[in-house]
């Protein structure tokens, strides 16, 4: 039985993980924290959304981003500072403009074909993650932006996407609870939405029963090709405990790196290029005590498609909204200026839910300059690929876990 590497123990590693042991392989998950899921898969927008399957790669993002460089609650924020991988990532981005249409059309039937395997894998290891299967809605203020999302309609429909136009009423009548004024919207019934912490972390622990070795708490220092097999090397160094710390080398007969923002270094230890760039989102957890707010809040998903921000609810108390992306490097800060926008936007369109108890978060997207994940072998053999998901890990990683683990079986 070949012992697989798995480097990362997010939303895509975790899949990964058990799509592997499906197949008869002895897995072990390497990961620096002492739990899964506790960084991008921590509190995202919880869309899973093959609505949101365009890609930014196009002319109108890259003029809307130069116009809103200094405007510090932007939806898109870029820190001018240079920075030889920030500026050669996005030469790279501008030059997958002529792929757009493509590269747009190819997500959305991924993302369609991730949906079964993510059902799937959480009947089969009865794994509760706030679950709604209500639709995802986007709404727009004026024509202009309605007549372009109309455009990317038909890039979803030629996907394989089911999505239809809706109108102002028809807003109200799909989602009572939201105000405003909108001149239309379209809405996707397919699409739903849930916690990707309480998913990851619970097949994390089907994983586990299943005989899947989580190694927490545990840095890789190198990686060492010796006669077709791997020897990492690891260092294990509990967060609470200080100054105490273990080493040991394991080999491995394969690796699959699916390590978010950090694939790029851990690519480099073994040869390889992949050019991820940290990408910034934010995110509030509204906790909802009370039963006004809990009847005020959406249960159909939304994505405002001006403010780039989305909502999701999250069982009976909670209520996610995020948005906005910060291009600004390996920084998780979190910046009271882009926080901001998401509660006034939340005070704005429900103005029955009490915002008094807010939860910030920010987590780094793993973005590739085509927007696209990268499933493929490295350069040595018996290393393989699963990143560079960008802001829809959680959308497209069940299916790109049954790729990577395909080829590591083939």
């Amino acid at each position: 039985m070949s012992h697989i590497a798995v480097i990362g123990a997010g939303i895509t590693g975790v899949t990964t993980a058990h799509a592997l042991i499906e197949r008869g392989f002895q897995v072990t998950v390497i990961d620096r924290h002492r739990y899964a899921a506790m960084e991008t898969s921590f509190a995202n927008g919880g869309q899973l959304s093959a609505s949101n399957a365009e890609v930014w790669n196009s002319a109108a993002t890259v003029m809307k981003g130069l116009r809103w460089m200094f405007t510090r609650d932007a939806p898109l924020l870029l820190n001018p500072i240079p920075t030889w991988h920030k500026y050669s990532w996005m030469a790279e981005f501008v030059s997958q403009i002529p792929n757009y249409r493509a590269n747009t059309i190819e997500t959305t039937r991924l993302a369609i074909e991730a949906r079964k395997h993510l059902f799937a894998m959480a009947e089969q290891e009865n794994v509760q993650f706030d679950l709604e299967r209500r639709g995802i809605l986007h709404v727009y203020h004026d024509k202009k932006s309605f007549d372009a999302a109309a455009q990317v309609n038909t890039l979803l429909m030629a996907g394989g996407l089911e999505r239809r136009a809706v109108t102002p009423e028809e807003i109200k009548q799909i989602e009572p609870t939201v105000q405003g004024s909108f001149y239309g919207g379209f809405f996707t019934p397919s699409d739903c939405t849930g916690d990707i912490h309480k998913f990851t972390r619970g097949l994390a622990q089907a994983c586990q029963r299943r005989g899947v070795d989580f190694r927490f708490d545990t840095a890789i220092t190198s990686i060492t090709p010796v006669e077709g097999k791997f020897d990492i090397a690891l260092v294990h160094q509990p967060e609470q405990v200080e100054h105490v710390s273990s080493t040991e080398t394991i080999r491995f007969d394969r690796v699959v790196v699916c390590a978010g923002v950090g694939s790029r270094a851990i690519a480099a230890m073994l040869g390889d290029r992949v050019n991820i760039y940290p990408v910034k989102g934010y995110s509030i957890t509204v906790c909802m005590d009370d039963a006004q707010s809990q009847q005020g809040a959406p249960r159909v998903s939304l994505l405002d498609d001006a403010a780039k921000i989305v909502t999701s609810r999250l069982g009976n108390d909670r209520f996610r909204v995020a948005g906005t992306a910060e291009i600004n490097g390996i920084n998780r800060d979190i910046r009271a200026d882009r926080i901001k926008p998401l509660v006034d936007w939340t005070r704005r369109h429900f103005g029955a839910i009490d915002t008094a108890k807010v939860i910030p978060w920010s987590g780094l997207r793993p973005m590739l300059p085509n927007m696209l994940p990268r499933v493929s072998a490295g350069r040595h053999r018996g290393v393989y690929y699963n990143t560079g998901h960008g802001h829809l890990g959680w959308t497209l990683s069940a299916a790109t876990a049954q790729l990577a683990a395909g080829l590591v079986a083939a």
